[in-house]
């Protein structure tokens, strides 16, 4: 069964109260003691020169030392098979991290190698390494089982290598990863056979060079932008589960002040739809890559993070077109979450954990695995193992005034940082005067948002009316109008909306969101307004 055919349902509270988030926010870091490039490899085939290089450029701009790179002889192909990966994949490495004494290995006659310690943490699997390994239709020493999961023994070549300190010969099925939902360092994690293994693969080679570039940089400058979640796909059976997911990174964000756009209607975003700024993108569910995506003058912000849940979402990071990875890292974001095959839903990555990882400073690495039930199975991890987009999180002084350098995203993320602790109405009172005292154009229409998604349609149109003659670029104030006029429909005052849209049209009849105001405009001519009833004296 597809991941939309399963009813597995997950649903996890937000871990932490408003004041321990704070803390955690401001106080949470990972050990600087042990830099993570000296806990880091890098993996490459031997064979793809362009391998070889992208493998050099990225250990000299994450310093990682020389003897941390391991070229492999290994097919040029995407997908190979099990005979394939043992030979030239597995077998070498684990004889590597034996020869380099990255493993203390316990041996004992008869029995499989038992790792009890491990220096190495993160694999960073370079572009020219195969992708996947298809299934075999029998292996000595496997077991397979019955039912849709045992029965199976296809992977992703990364997953693979995350638990080949296992050595497990039972390829069927998928081993349960113990990091799954953990919320500390992989350095002070007490299982040394786990390995974090992420891909720095895309298109083409000056694709996953700028990859490497733009993580780099975010960290210094930190990642800032506009949340898009896009909950679709809510009448097949079993979208609850990843609706629920993305309803609860919706309330993350809020919490830490980063602006979101939430489309929770069956349509996933239009084409046309004025998605700027986006730093990051969650949604589901589509078998390949469209909408807004698929414009040729669409970018994500640098170090930008998109994922889409869907069952094949990675089959191949070689077409700049096909399914959604490839697509997404072409289009600018550094880093994504992918599946090589079907994974069932109930191991597919967790999105409302990763996002909730990410935020807390850990490595892209370490959220994606926190985020993953299962190794030895479909999923892949495309980006720098090391990024950490909210680095600069780390250091936010509570005490101290908003910078006077602060761009308007800056400003929002430290205000919500700083007043978390605050009961919601407070907050949200101080929050409307200081967006508008500041101007911040962002910070008002996400305060609008909240106000629509809480019910408060009234409120949430004072935003919306305000944020329209803040912003100054035609997209964002087209945005707005398409909020806003939703907001008066859902009011029953349909010719707000359509005086509205009309003069919108007005002013800018040839721009690409035409057609998604013309569609209010028939909406809004077809709803009969309601008049209030008057009240009894």
């Amino acid at each position: 069964m597809p991941i939309r055919a399963l009813k597995f349902i997950f649903h996890m509270k937000y871990r932490c109260c408003a004041v321990l988030a704070l803390m955690l926010v401001i106080e949470f870091n990972l050990p600087a003691e042990q830099p993570l490039a000296d806990s880091t490899i890098v993996v490459y085939n031997n064979a793809v020169p362009e391998s070889v290089e992208l493998a050099k450029f990225y250990a000299e701009k994450r310093g990682i030392a020389p003897d941390r790179l391991i070229g492999l002889d290994c097919s040029t192909q995407e997908e190979i098979t099990r005979e394939q990966y043992d030979a030239t994949i597995a077998e070498p490495l684990r004889a590597v991290f034996r020869q380099r004494h990255w493993w203390t290995v316990n041996e004992s006659p008869g029995k499989s190698p038992v790792v009890t310690a491990g220096s190495i943490h993160f694999v960073a699997i370079i572009k020219g390494v195969p992708l996947k390994i298809h299934s075999a239709d029998s292996y000595s020493g496997d077991q397979p089982g019955n039912g849709p999961i045992r029965s199976r023994n296809e992977a992703s070549v990364d997953s693979e290598l995350s638990a080949i300190g296992f050595y497990s010969r039972e390829i069927s099925g998928a081993i349960p990863n113990s990091y799954f939902r953990s919320f500390r360092a992989i350095s002070d994690f007490n299982n040394p056979k786990v390995l974090l293994a992420c891909r720095l693969d895309a298109p083409s080679a000056a694709t996953v060079r700028r990859m490497v570039v733009d993580a780099v940089a975010t960290e210094k400058n930190g990642l800032w932008g506009r949340a898009y979640i896009d909950a679709g796909e809510k009448n097949v059976a079993g979208s609850t589960t990843g609706n629920e997911w993305l309803t609860e990174i919706v309330g993350q964000l809020h919490k830490v002040g980063i602006p979101v756009v939430y489309e929770n209607t069956p349509a996933l975003f239009p084409d046309v739809y004025p998605l700027t700024d986006c730093a990051l993108y969650y949604g589901w569910y589509a078998g390949k890559v469209n909408g807004p995506f698929t414009r040729p003058d669409f970018r994500f912000v640098p170090g930008a993070i998109a994922v889409h849940i869907y069952s094949f979402s990675a089959s191949t990071l070689r077409d700049p077109n096909a399914d959604w990875v490839g697509p997404f890292v072409t289009k600018g974001a550094a880093a994504s979450l992918g599946n090589v095959y079907e994974p069932y839903l109930q191991l597919t990555s967790r999105l409302d954990t990763f996002n909730d990882r990410l935020l807390h400073g850990f490595t892209f690495a370490e959220s994606a695995y926190m985020a993953t039930p299962a190794l030895s199975w479909m999923t892949v991890m495309v980006g720098d193992p090391l990024y950490r987009p909210y680095e600069s999180w780390l250091q936010i002084d509570v005490n101290a005034q908003f910078g006077k350098n602060a761009n308007d995203w800056q400003m929002y993320h430290e205000f919500a940082v700083k007043n978390a602790a605050r009961p919601s109405p407070e907050f949200r009172t101080l929050a409307g005067k200081a967006a508008l005292s500041a101007h911040n154009c962002p910070m008002l229409e996400d305060l609008g948002s909240i106000e629509a998604l809480d019910g408060n349609l009234s409120t949430a149109t004072n935003y919306f009316q305000q944020v329209r003659t803040c912003y100054t670029k035609p997209d964002d104030i087209i945005r707005v109008v398409l909020e806003e006029s939703d907001a008066w429909l859902k009011l029953n005052k349909p010719k707000r909306a359509l005086d509205l849209v009309r003069a919108t049209l007005k002013n800018a009849p040839d721009i690409p969101a035409a057609s998604l105001l013309r569609n209010i405009e028939h909406e809004a001519t077809s709803q009969p307004s309601v008049t209030p009833t008057p009240k009894k004296p």
